[in-house]
This record gives C-alpha cells, structure tokens and sequence, in this order.
C-alpha cells in the first residue's frame, strides 16, 4: 500500500493579489526562508512559496465572499519550525514586519511540549506557527514499531 509522505502543495484563493503577496512576502520569504515563482495557469496569475518540502500557492478567487474558519471547510493552516527557540523568533519576526502575530507561549492543554504563535493572513484565514513536537518527533523515527 502507498505511504503519504506530506503535503505537495496547498493553493489559498485570496481576494487581493497585491496584498496577500505582500503579506505572505513577509511571512514565507522574511521569516520562513521560503523561495517564490509565478506562474499563469488559465489567464489567472499564481503566486508560489516553496521549500524543499511543499509548495503554498496564492490564486485569485472567484468570490469574494468572507473567510468563515468555522464554517465547513479550512479552520486553520499550521506550519512547523524546528524549536520552541525558533517559534519565538517567528513571532518576533513577524511582528517586526508589522504582522499581528501572537505572543509565542506554551499550550499545555494541546501537549506539553507545544509552542505556538497565532495570526491571521489578510483575508482572515488562521495561521499558526509551532514547533517540531517530541511526539512528532517520536512518531517519525519509531513509526514501524507504533501500534
């Protein structure tokens, strides 16, 4: 049977081109170190963010109805920095450039090793930046002798 082995790509329809990729340049260049391209895919412009692991790719949307994160659908996206040391600096970096993000703090209800900044992109869709957990950890390096 296949294995997933992550994310290839997540595409986020946005309202405003312009805005988002100067929100997303802060967050994905400045802060994440990501690369980014464009490209068209049916006369509409495409804006890419990626690493060596995934792709996160801005398009133009068709409605410019409100993002609701509790209405069916994405409630939130979270992306994974490798330390709680390193979810401090996102949030100060984040900040810096003029993003709301949350003061970085410990979640002890979600696990007790889970840091985590929260801040929202410009058409209100969540965002989260956490750090690479000892469980996660833990399922990586032992998943064939988990049960």
């Amino acid at each position: 049977m296949p294995e997933l082995t992550g994310i290839d790509h997540i595409y986020i329809a946005v309202s405003d081109m312009a805005a988002s990729e100067a929100f997303y340049d802060k967050l994905m260049l400045t802060v994440l170190s990501c690369r980014k391209n464009t490209f068209t895919i049916g006369g509409d412009p495409h804006i890419q963010y990626f690493n060596r692991y995934f792709g996160y790719v801005l398009r133009p949307a068709r409605s410019q109805a409100a993002h609701d994160p509790y209405s069916p659908g994405l409630h939130h996206f979270c992306l994974r920095v490798g330390t709680v040391e390193d979810v401090v600096e996102c949030a100060r970096l984040l900040q810096a450039s003029g993003i709301n993000a949350s003061e970085p703090h410990q979640h002890d209800e979600y696990a007790p090793d889970y840091w985590a900044t929260f801040f929202s992109d410009p058409d209100g869709l969540r965002l989260e930046i956490t750090n690479y957990r000892q469980e996660r950890r833990d399922r990586h390096d032992h998943w064939t002798s988990l049960g």
